[in-house]
């Protein structure tokens, strides 16, 4: 297990010599606490795979260091960082055992026998692989065999960390949730440092305590799920969280209020000194806005649909050119093609190029 701290790291795979902004990783400095649990999130592209492989040591970085414990690692082989890695599709050896199969990795290090023992039924236990211990893996099916892959790279007690390269794509969607539940107990049983990529938002926002978010080859935030859902430090952050996402409309902002389409809105903070030039923007997610019956004083939008998701209804609202999201209150009833927005104005963040700009009390 180990504390990873990267420092200015970046990596071309141009060359080194490449336009700052070719890079499949602009630099990131951080640090990721040894025993917890973390989640690479973004689109395809983002460059959270290429992240991995460098902490994995797969690809070496064009610039920059990894450390491991405060020791730097960056020009060690895979096998020498002492990680484990879990990759998309399961890696297991169909003509063994699934005992044969965990056991593996321990016996070729030398493990003794009875320690080898001991740690295989602590791990099928948690995965409840127990009852198919003496079965040739070729017979399972394809969620068992992943299971099989996930206990090959949780069956080591002293890696430095054990990264999972989007592990559940295989897995039938009715099976998912149980398998991140179990990663989540496991890490909880198993104190590891765990690093987690993953495209979907469900699985990184319920495995992981930290979770990463990527885009265009940068860290755009990181935080808790509750943290990136509340106070997106950027509007793709904003976007990519949440189902609707965050609404993000232009505004023109000025100290307690913002105007939307010309129309105000109030502020719970004071904008006075916003960036000249900026692209200013207005961030609320749909969680916070209502649809009223059309008044004076509230902002006009014309309905376009109502999606009814059973515990919540959103409306999708068009105001002017821009599309927008509004929660339907429990007992409204919509009627006719526009209605009035009430904002929350604790919950509307205000943006410079899609940078959050704070405000002052």
């Amino acid at each position: 297990m180990a504390r990873i701290d990267l420092v200015d790291l970046a990596h071309s795979y141009g060359g080194n010599d490449a336009a700052p902004e070719s890079f499949a990783l602009k630099p990131v400095t951080m640090t990721w606490r040894q025993g917890g649990a973390y989640a690479l999130l973004g689109p395809s592209g983002c460059g959270k795979t290429t992240l991995l492989n460098l902490i994995s040591g797969i690809v070496t970085p064009s610039r920059g260091k990894i450390l491991f414990d405060g020791a730097d690692i960056t020009p060690l082989s895979t096998q020498k960082r002492n990680i484990a890695q879990v990759f998309q599709f399961p890696v297991i050896y169909d003509t063994m055992t699934v005992g044969q199969n965990l056991a593996f990795p321990l016996k070729n290090r030398g493990v003794p026998k009875a320690e080898v023992d001991a740690r295989v039924r602590q791990i099928a236990d948690l995965l409840d692989l127990t009852p198919h211990l003496g079965r040739k893996a070729t017979r399972l099916t394809a969620d068992a065999k992943q299971k099989i892959s996930l206990g090959r790279g949780l069956v080591r007690s002293d890696v430095a960390a054990i990264l999972f390269d989007e592990p559940l794509t295989v897995i039938d969607p009715e099976l998912k949730w149980q398998l991140r539940s179990k990663l989540k107990a496991l890490h909880r049983e198993l104190d590891l440092t765990m690093i987690y990529v993953t495209h979907d938002q469900t699985e990184a926002l319920t495995f992981a305590d930290t979770v990463v978010v990527m885009h265009d080859g940068r860290v755009v935030q990181s935080g808790t799920p509750a943290e990136l859902f509340d106070r997106p430090e950027h509007t793709f952050v904003g976007y990519f969280i949440g189902s609707p996402g965050m609404n993000i409309v232009p505004a023109e902002v000025r100290g307690r209020e913002a105007r939307i389409s010309g129309h105000p809105i109030a502020l719970q903070r004071s904008y006075d000194a916003l960036p000249p030039g900026a692209k200013i923007e207005v961030g609320v997610r749909p969680e916070f806005v209502d649809v009223a019956a059309p008044a004076p004083g509230l902002l006009s939008a014309n309905i376009e649909r109502i999606d009814d998701l059973g515990r919540v209804r959103f409306a999708r609202v068009r105001i002017g050119d821009t599309k927008f999201a509004a929660r339907v209150p429990s007992g409204f009833s919509v009627s006719g093609d526009t209605a009035g927005l009430v904002f929350d104005p604790s919950h509307v963040h205000v943006y410079a190029d899609s940078r959050l700009v704070e405000g002052t009390a």
